[in-house]
This record gives C-alpha cells, structure tokens and sequence, in this order.
C-alpha cells in the first residue's frame, strides 16, 4: 500500500486516476475500489492509501490498475 493523489475523477463515468511514486505515469481507479459505503466518488488532489497492480496490459492508458482506494481522513 502506497499513499497517493487524485489527479482526476469523472463521477459519470465512474474512474479517474491516482498519482504515486510507485506507479509512474498513473494508475486507473474505478469506483468499485473505494473502500468506502454510500457513494462512492474521489476529489481531485485528495490524499488516498492505494493497494495497485501492474496487470500486464495497459487499463485506459495506464499501467497500472487500483485494488483497493482507501479515502484518506481531511
């Protein structure tokens, strides 16, 4: 687990991508990653701990894919 920044989110589409020293470039982060009940949505430069993986092929351009997004406390 790493800590990590939203860069982008789109609420309609439901993904955006998170921004860490361990995945250079980006990592795609879908909704259902977020370890949170209710709605699920991240802001833009909000702090997260990021579970990742490096599936092989690239998700949307990235390299990299969340497991799990944990809302890090304001």
């Amino acid at each position: 687990m790493v800590t990590a920044t939203v860069r982008e989110w789109d609420d309609e589409e439901g993904w955006g991508v998170l921004d860490s020293a361990a995945t250079p470039g980006g990592c795609f982060g879908h909704y259902s990653a977020i370890q949170s009940s209710g709605f699920r949505t991240l802001t833009a430069g909000q702090r997260v701990d990021l579970t990742w993986e490096a599936p092989g092929f690239r998700q949307d351009g990235y390299g990299y894919r969340a497991v799990s997004i944990v809302p890090r406390p304001a």
